[in-house]
C-alpha cells in the first residue's frame, strides 16, 4: 500500500525523478521509451492503446502517431502527479490509485498486466538516468510501483 512507503524510498523515488525531468522533452521521451518497452514485452498492450497487436514497436507509423506520443506525455503526466502526492497527500493518492485501478477494468487492463508495466517503467528510467540509476534507486521505484499498483489491482480484483 502507499501508506507505507518510507521517507528514503519516497526520496530516492523524488530526486531521480526530478533528475530526469531534466532531460530535454522528457515526457516525449521517457513516455515513449516506456511505451515501447511495454508494447514489446506485452504486444497485447496495444490494443488498449488503439494501436494494432502487429505493429511493430519502432515502426514510425507508431512512433510518429499523435496518439502514441499523446498516451507517452498523458502517463508521464500522470506519474509526476503521483509522485508529488506521495508525501503531503498519500491518504488522497492512495483513493486516487483505487478509483483509478477501477477505471482500467473498463479499458480492459489485467491485473497481471501491471508487473510488465512495472518492467517497462524500470527499463525507462535506467535508459534515461543511466549511471544515476543506482541499485538504491532501482529497488525505491520497484517499492513505490509495488504499492501504487497494489492499490490499483486490489480494487480490480474486489468486485
Amino acid at each position: 500500500m502507499v501508506k507505507e512507503l518510507n521517507y528514503t524510498t519516497i526520496t530516492h523515488v523524488m530526486e531521480s525523478w526530478e533528475s530526469m525531468k531534466r532531460t530535454k522533452n522528457y515526457e516525449t521521451v521517457a513516455g515513449s521509451k516506456l511505451f515501447r518497452r511495454l508494447f514489446d514485452k506485452c504486444p497485447q498492450s496495444k490494443t488498449l492503446f488503439g494501436f494494432p497487436i502487429d505493429i511493430d514497436v519502432d515502426s514510425p507509423e507508431l512512433l510518429s502517431s499523435k496518439r502514441f506520443l499523446a498516451h507517452a506525455v498523458y502517463l508521464l503526466e500522470m506519474i509526476d502527479t503521483a509522485l508529488n502526492m506521495l508525501g503531503p497527500d498519500i491518504e488522497l493518492l492512495t483513493d486516487i490509485m483505487t478509483e483509478l485501478g477501477k477505471k482500467h477494468v473498463s479499458y480492459g487492463v489485467k491485473p497481471d498486466m501491471f508487473p510488465i508495466m512495472g518492467d517497462a517503467l524500470i527499463y525507462m528510467l535506467r535508459d534515461v538516468l543511466g549511471d544515476e540509476f543506482t541499485d538504491a534507486t532501482e529497488e525505491a521505484w520497484k517499492e513505490t510501483y509495488g504499492a501504487l499498483s497494489a492499490d490499483m489491482i486490489r480494487s480490480m480484483v474486489s468486485k
